[in-house]
Order: C-alpha cells, then sequence, then structure tokens
C-alpha cells in the first residue's frame, strides 16, 4: 500500500492500485476496533467514500481523471462546511442544527480534484485547546504509548491520529494558535499553518479569525504542499523542489521561550536534528528575537481567541451553557471580560510587533525551533484542571508566535524510530509560504538520511 499521497498519485497512474483499493484500506483501518477510527472519526462517509471512488476509477479508465490526485481519500475537521452535514466543531451544543447547504471553498476544490472524503474528524470542542481532548466524543490517543494512552493534541486531534495510522493520506486541519502543528508534532507527522489570508476560511467555524489558519496534516512535506495548493486555489500543484542545505540560513531564537523548558527527550532530539543540519551544510545563527516576550504580556487580558470567540459564541452560551465542556467554556468566557479599549490596544500592538520582528528575521530562510516543547503527555494527567491549563499552555506556546506574527509554518518530525514523537517547526516570512515549502523539503530530507 502507498505511503503517501504522492505514492498513491504515482501509483494510481501506474494502474498498481484503484481508488476503490485505497479506499477501502482507509475505511478498514477506521472500523477497525483495535484501532483508534472510532474515537479520531465523528462521522464516516463509508457508503459516499466508496461511491466517489468507484467514480475516480471510471473516470481514469475513460482517460478524464479530473486531477493527478483523483480518488486518494482524505478527510475533513468536523469544522469545514460540508453540504448536507451540520458542521458541529467537536460540540454537541449545536446538536439538532441545521446542515450546511453548501461546502466550505477548500473542501469544493478538493472535491473538484476527485479527492474521496472518508469523514469528519474528531476536535476539540470549537478548536480552543491544545490538548486533543473531547469529552463528548472520546480523545484519540497519540500513536506513541497506546498501552499508556498519549495526547494526540489538538485541536486537530482526529486529523494527526488519523494521518498517522493511514485512514486516509491527508486530513484537512486547521490552525490559530497551532492545531495543525501541534497534533502533527504529538502523532509524528507534517502538520502545514500557511499564512491566513493565502486560504480562504469561508464556510469554517470560526475560532478568532485574526488568527485562523486552514491547512492539512499529511505523511511528507510534498503531500502538505500539494493539499495547500489545492486548498489555496493554485492551478497545477507539484511538490516542492528542495532547495541546498549548504548556505541555507537557519535562525534560532536566542534567549526566548521558544527554546526554554523542554524536557529532555525534546532537548536531545532537537540538539541531534540541528547538529545533522548543520553537518549537512546549513548555517544555525543564533540571533535576538525580544518582540517574542512582549505577545504574552499583550494577550494577558485574553487576546484573539477569547474576543473573537466570545463574540461568536455568547448567544449560544446563553442558551447552552451546560452543553459545553467546562474548561472550554472558561476559555471562552473570558473573552466577555475585555473592553473595547483592550481590542483596540492588542490590534495595534499586534501590528507593532509584527514590523519589528520582521526585520529581525528577513536575514534568515526560515526560524527554527521545537514545535512543542514536550512529549505527548499521558492523556490521564490533564483530568487535573490546573495541569489541563499548564500542559495546554506549553504545548501551544511556541506555536501560537506564528499565528500572532501572522507567518506561515510547518512541523517535520525530526525523532528516529522508536522514540517519543518530536517535531521541528520552521516558521517563515509572511506570504513566503512557496519559500518555506522548499526549506522544509530540504530539512526533510536531511533529517530522514
Amino acid at each position: 500500500m502507498p505511503r503517501t499521497l504522492t505514492d498513491a498519485a504515482a501509483a494510481l497512474a501506474a494502474g498498481t492500485t484503484t481508488a476503490a483499493a485505497l479506499t477501502e484500506a482507509a475505511l478498514a483501518r477506521i472500523a477497525d476496533p483495535a484501532g483508534e477510527g472510532a474515537r479520531a472519526f465523528i462521522t464516516v462517509h463509508a457508503d459516499s467514500a466508496r461511491a466517489s471512488a468507484a467514480a475516480m476509477d471510471a473516470l481514469r479508465a475513460a482517460g478524464r481523471a479530473p486531477s493527478a490526485y483523483a480518488g486518494i481519500p482524505i478527510s475533513v475537521k468536523d469544522l469545514y462546511d460540508e453540504a448536507g452535514f451540520t458542521t458541529a466543531s467537536g460540540s454537541v451544543a449545536l446538536k439538532g442544527a441545521p446542515v450546511a447547504q453548501r461546502s466550505a471553498p477548500t473542501v469544493q476544490r478538493l472535491l473538484r480534484a476527485g479527492f474521496v472524503i472518508l469523514g469528519r474528524t474528531n476536535q476539540v470542542e470549537f478548536a480552543f485547546s491544545g490538548l486533543g481532548v473531547n469529552p463528548h466524543f472520546g480523545t484519540p490517543k497519540s500513536p506513541w504509548d497506546r498501552a499508556t494512552g498519549r495526547l494526540p493534541g489538538g485541536s486537530s486531534s482526529g486529523a494527526g491520529v488519523a494521518v498517522a495510522d493511514g485512514m486516509g493520506f491527508a486530513a484537512l486541519g486547521t490552525d490559530t494558535g497551532g492545531s495543525c502543528r501541534i497534533p502533527a508534532a504529538l502523532c509524528g507527522v507534517v502538520g502545514w499553518k500557511p499564512t491566513a489570508k493565502r486560504v480562504p476560511i469561508e464556510g469554517i467555524l470560526p475560532l478568532a479569525p485574526s488568527l485562523d489558519s486552514a491547512g492539512p496534516l499529511a505523511r511528507s512535506v510534498a503531500d502538505c504542499a500539494i493539499v495547500d495548493a489545492i486548498m489555496a486555489g493554485e492551478e497545477d500543484p507539484v511538490a516542492p523542489a528542495p532547495l541546498p542545505l549548504k548556505g541555507l540560513r537557519l535562525g534560532l531564537p536566542r534567549g526566548t521561550f521558544l527554546t526554554d523548558g523542554m524536557d529532555g527527550t525534546v532537548a536531545a532530539v532537537f540538539g541531534r536534528s540541528l547538529t545533522r543540519l548543520s553537518a549537512a551544510g546549513a548555517q544555525i545563527i543564533e540571533f535576538d528575537l525580544p518582540e517574542l516576550t512582549e505577545i504574552p504580556a499583550v494577550n494577558a487580558a485574553g487576546g484573539f481567541a477569547a474576543s473573537e470567540a466570545w463574540s461568536w459564541h455568547r448567544w449560544l452560551i446563553a442558551a447552552k451553557a451546560d452543553t459545553y465542556d467546562p474548561r472550554i467554556l472558561k476559555r471562552i468566557q473570558r473573552g466577555e471580560r475585555m473592553t473595547a479599549a483592550d481590542y483596540v490596544e492588542l490590534v495595534q500592538a499586534r501590528a507593532r510587533i509584527i514590523a519589528a520582528a520582521a526585520g529581525r528575521t528577513d536575514p534568515f530562510d526560515a526560524v527554527v525551533c521545537p514545535t512543542c516543547p514536550i512529549v505527548p503527555p499521558a492523556i490521564a494527567e490533564v483530568e487535573d484542571e490546573a495541569a489541563y491549563n499548564r500542559i495546554n499552555m506549553a504545548l501551544l506556546r511556541n506555536t501560537s508566535v506564528g499565528n500572532f506574527l501572522d507567518r506561515c509554518s510547518i512541523s517535520i518530525p525530526c525523532q528516529a524510530e522508536g522514540e517519543a514523537p518530536v517535531g521541528l517547526m520552521l516558521t517563515g516570512a509572511h506570504m513566503a509560504d512557496a519559500h518555506l515549502f522548499r526549506v522544509a523539503a530540504a530539512v526533510e530530507a536531511a533529517l530522514a538520511g
């Protein structure tokens, strides 16, 4: 069975597999009672997926496949609109709400390319946490140490587990503070956050539109690049050509929280990865980025996430507060206390910090740091509310910077076989997505080698 989306496309073109075979294999993994499918997916579109796969096989046989990727099975996060389904965002508060009349533009583009949608993946309720916990539909386990039961990362928890476990070749996630990259890091796959304005968020239930980004998780950088290009409406998506590593300039922030507080495993794996990249010719250059220390202070009142989430949720909370996960409810309700002046000051501070940080990072091809400072904690650890909040902040700490600075960013697995999953994160400049993909392709190859 092909491992990556690009492998699957090649196998389909060569006639060594079919869309029906790929789809049946993915559905079997989802249905396996010994696996995580029941927790990774909220809804499975088994019948429509089989029908779509059969249609793509017939079109390919007639020489009319809509793209090279026609017939490849993928999944969508539960906050993307799909025509005929309620967009519930991992919550029961929207049970019985009207179904979507049309699919989100990103979903429409993938359907036009011929992708087969397997179903809707589980997530943190209303996407408001980096842990991956969902008390309504269950919490899927990270592929690492399933006996213990480790957090999958969130909010795109089901997406990360689905991709890692072969339940489709890619998964659509969203990323407001790390929700594609955190589950990618904790599940050992690749997660991509585009520059927000490149990919439409229309038809996606919002968390914080000032920060929301729509991106894929997949098993390679090339796969993420292809799906991202289709989501963005680009023509003729192709795998990025890796840049030469020799002379590549990777900025490593000095004296900031990005590289502080790593657990022993992350520190060892990240350090080993930097050594390998340096030996391959990349320049690892430490530099100062003091603006990062300002971000927690300007977000202290609740930030964009709390204020903008409260704006969307206030009427639903008034009617159905008792149906929310209490921990998510508290996070949203922080926005009620923010004033208009608080919000205006936040917008102004963000613009100032973005401009100052851009000047400091201009000399680099990307900024490098660990995606998360810790390996996947046990699910049982976050049953205590204090631990829930502490671990959540630790997981979101590094990734949320890319959203605040309005940049593209990617998490690449860098652990060795058998080790706990660790993500290496590369963050590029605003609208430098194509360049970052080429950097990431080079880094991925060096780490794999």
